[in-house]
């Protein structure tokens, strides 16, 4: 290997590591404030990318019909909850399952968006809602179970929604139009205007998150609830609606992941999975607790993966996830147990 291969299997780890650590920042969040293992995060991925494909082509995504069933079954979820006397907060019930929805039909039905980033924000708009509509309908009627419980419930609903993925998008994978055909010559390696895209839209996705979590009132209630929910909701904290914030920032983190790797990779209706679980590995390292370790965890998941394609191409998965032993271990040696119920 000389320099210039390194250059660009780093490169290349560069980017993988991005699209890595966005997936682990979506995961943490919603460990940290759910306690759910959301398995299901990469299926934002895919369908965010397939959706867009689907404009290209002019044809209306299957999501936008995924969408309108799941908000027509929490509405009726909420309308048995409110018959059985259960206080429901209509106005994010309604915001969530009638106004979003009735505006993203809108958006992808009567505008018909034309352009790359006019498509990509009607493919965000399909994807972000699908996030609380999900936790509405699957998480929140389980809010009081282990944790072993909603990992088992996250499994049953990634078969679900890969199975959905391959109703509504079909077998044959797709890719995007790149947000930029620039290329940059630097000495012996070539730099395309797409990295620079993917590492700048998850520099500021980051910087967003952070000013959103340190300054805003929302974020630092998201805060709260995951440092002490019974304390939070003491402290008059909506910990539901805490759940419905995180989800829909999970699914709009898998969405713009999604929009970024469509154009570098062919994305299946399954691919999601994969690049959900490599994030997994990213967040596992950080404990499912620090960002910036989760982050920096991403990164040294994308450049083993880069580098280990090169000198073992077969077993480069096998490498990639035999990461989370040595870091199980050490956890497990270093960590205090804790009983759920605490």
């Amino acid at each position: 290997m000389d320099l210039q291969i390194a250059l660009l299997l780093g490169q290349d780890g560069l980017v993988n590591g991005a699209i890595y650590g966005l997936m682990a920042l979506a995961l943490v969040l919603v460990f940290s404030v759910t306690r759910v293992i959301f398995i299901p995060q990469g299926e934002f991925v895919a369908f965010g990318a397939l959706s867009l494909a689907m404009m290209q082509t002019g044809r209306v995504p299957g999501t936008l019909w995924l969408l309108c069933g799941l908000a027509a079954a929490v509405l009726v979820v909420e309308g048995l909850r409110t018959a059985r006397g259960v206080a429901v907060n209509w106005f994010a019930t309604l915001g969530w399952c009638v106004a979003l929805p009735g505006l993203v039909a809108a958006v992808v039905l009567l505008w018909k968006p034309q352009s790359l980033w006019a498509q990509s924000l009607a493919a965000l708009l399909l994807i972000t809602p699908l996030g609380p509509l999900l936790y509405r309908l699957v998480y929140r009627p389980l809010a009081g179970a282990t944790t072993l419980m909603l990992l088992i419930v996250s499994v049953a609903l990634h078969l679900v929604l890969v199975g959905a993925g391959l109703l509504f998008f079909g077998a044959e994978g797709s890719r995007t139009p790149a947000f930029s055909d620039a290329q940059f010559q630097i000495g012996d390696m070539t730099i395309s205007g797409q990295f620079l895209v993917v590492l700048g839209v998850t520099a500021l996705l980051v910087l967003v998150l952070f000013i959103f979590f340190e300054r805003s009132m929302v974020g630092k209630a998201l805060r709260a609830v995951a440092i002490n929910r019974v304390g939070a909701r003491l402290m008059g904290v909506p910990t539901d609606l805490s759940g419905d914030v995180s989800f829909a920032l999970a699914a709009l983190i898998g969405g713009v992941s999604g929009l970024l790797i469509g154009p570098i990779t062919t994305v299946y209706y399954d691919t999601g999975f994969l690049i959900g679980l490599k994030g997994f590995v990213a967040a596992i390292v950080s404990g499912l607790a620090s960002y910036p370790i989760a982050l920096a965890g991403a990164v040294l998941v994308g450049q083993l993966e880069s580098f280990s394609s090169f000198w073992a191409s077969a077993y480069k998965e096998v490498l990639v996830f035999t990461l989370i032993i040595p870091v199980l271990w050490w956890r497990s040696r270093n960590s205090r147990h804790v009983e759920d119920e605490e």
